[in-house]
């Protein structure tokens, strides 16, 4: 081989694979158990809707799942953490020690 894939990109292969053959075997199946062509080409059809949209949202997955695991490799930067004093803004602000009033 000359890329090797990560093995989430393989598997995620493999189940699609294995999608579009069942795409093709159901129908041919339906129509061999004497289910109408109209019928098996629906269900081959919606089959493949189903496939596609799975695909989709398997990749959109494992770019989330890479795009996260290369945020937890990179080193964070430091945030400047305050304390009480001046922690707070906005407001009402009174003067001292004077009564509201």
């Amino acid at each position: 081989m000359t890329g090797h894939r990560p093995p989430a990109e393989d598997s995620t292969t493999d189940v699609v694979r294995w999608a579009a053959f069942s795409c093709v075997l159901v129908p041919v199946v339906l129509l061999w158990y004497g289910t109408s062509l109209a019928g098996a080409t629906g269900t081959a059809l919606g089959l493949a809707a189903v496939t596609a949209v799975c695909r989709i949202l398997l990749r959109q997955s494992e770019r989330c799942a890479a795009r996260l695991h290369a945020q937890e490799r990179t080193p964070r930067r430091g945030r400047h953490h305050r304390g009480a004093t001046g922690a707070r803004r906005g407001g009402r602000h009174t003067g001292g020690n004077t009564p509201v009033g």
